[in-house]
């Protein structure tokens, strides 16, 4: 009876501040940093700067009673703590929403399309001169999805859990340069990338000529974008260790691929690990759910550029990070879509080119 009356009957009051609304942020404001980069996923100079671009450029106004500096405090902590809110909550979530989706627009692509060389690329043996010409790496990522039950079947992915099949593009500074969500869990990879490349209205940022985008080999082989070779061990966790190197020149190749693209593997855990609610999707309209993947991949964007040192992404810094379940393809090999046409012998010309001089380097280093 103790027992029961303890934890059921005397209850210990647990959130005890007297502070709330635009005193609580001033407070974490004011606070320990740490403090305010748990509760907001952001240090202090990068939540006020991000606000007050808000404020300046995306026609964020302080309402009545609530500033853009709570509004914008409480869409992070219901996008970084996955906590739930009440209708009054939710009319500020949403112009928030908007106005970060606004901000998208403008952070969300690439920012170059010349002709240097990724430094990132340049600085490592291991990729150049090999991919010179690659601007960043695309790939497709499952993240949670709400939808009413008469359409949970296209939306159940593999593990029988409602996804949206999310493709991004990134570039080598760990950057979202693209993302097109709101396809079913169970779409292909290579069908949501064609209707990404079909459709005007997405923008989607083709390379220039002679650039290209790494992908896996759920992607079709076309001119701007370069899968591993079919048929070959690929995946970083099967290189590991002495005994598994690369043994044959397609191997070689398909394992410097993968480290490569490895970048955009390392953009989804930093995302995924910064906003939990994109690991379980509460019940938002299914329409509304694509522009918040979208808002939170814009800050995202807004803390790389404001925030070098952050905590996240220096944990995710690290070459050849296997992030869990990133690795596994969001592709069917049984659905595969395979152009044959001259573009595609173009990339394939090309990747055979560029694996016959790496492979006579690698002799020479290692004979």
């Amino acid at each position: 009876m103790n027992e029961y009356e303890e934890i059921f009957l005397c209850k210990t009051p647990q959130r005890t501040s007297m502070l709330s609304g635009a005193q609580f942020v001033r407070d974490m404001i004011e606070g320990h940093p740490q403090t305010c980069y748990e509760l907001f996923r952001m240090d202090k100079e990068t939540f006020m700067n991000l606000c007050d671009h808000l404020k300046r450029h995306e026609n964020l106004q302080d309402t009545r009673f609530v500033t853009v500096e709570e509004a914008v405090a409480m869409f992070l902590l219901i996008v970084g703590h996955n906590v739930r809110m009440r209708v009054t909550v939710a009319r500020h979530f949403k112009e928030v929403r908007r106005a970060l989706c606004r901000l998208g627009k403008i952070l969300i692509c690439p920012n170059n399309m010349t002709n240097e060389v990724s430094s990132y690329v340049a600085s490592n043996p291991k990729y150049f001169p090999w991919f010179k010409d690659c601007i960043g790496a695309i790939d497709g990522t499952h993240i949670s999805a709400w939808v009413p039950a008469d359409r949970q079947t296209s939306f159940r992915g593999r593990k029988t859990v409602i996804t949206q099949n999310v493709m991004c593009a990134c570039n080598f500074d760990m950057m979202f340069t693209f993302v097109y969500a709101g396809w079913e869990g169970t779409a292909n990879d290579a069908r949501v990338f064609l209707d990404a490349l079909t459709r005007p209205e997405v923008n989607f940022p083709w390379p220039s000529e002679g650039k290209y985008y790494v992908v896996d080999s759920g992607y079709p082989c076309i001119s701007g974008f370069l899968p591993p070779y079919r048929g070959e061990r690929y995946h970083l966790q099967e290189y590991r260790g002495r005994h598994n190197q690369p043994i044959r020149y397609k191997e070689l190749f398909n394992y410097r691929h993968s480290s490569l693209r490895n970048i955009i593997e390392r953009c989804f855990g930093v995302l995924k690990t910064r906003f939990p609610i994109l690991r379980m999707m509460p019940c938002y309209k299914p329409s509304r759910q694509p522009s918040i993947v979208v808002a939170c991949c814009t800050l995202h964007n807004w803390i790389r550029l404001s925030t070098r040192n952050d905590q996240l992404f220096r944990e995710y810094e690290v070459e050849d990070l296997s992030i869990e379940g990133e690795e596994e393809s969001t592709s069917s090999r049984n659905h595969s879509i395979d152009l044959s046409d001259e573009s595609a012998a173009t990339m394939a010309t090309c990747r055979d080119q560029i694996v016959e001089v790496m492979w006579a380097n690698y002799i020479n280093v290692n004979p």
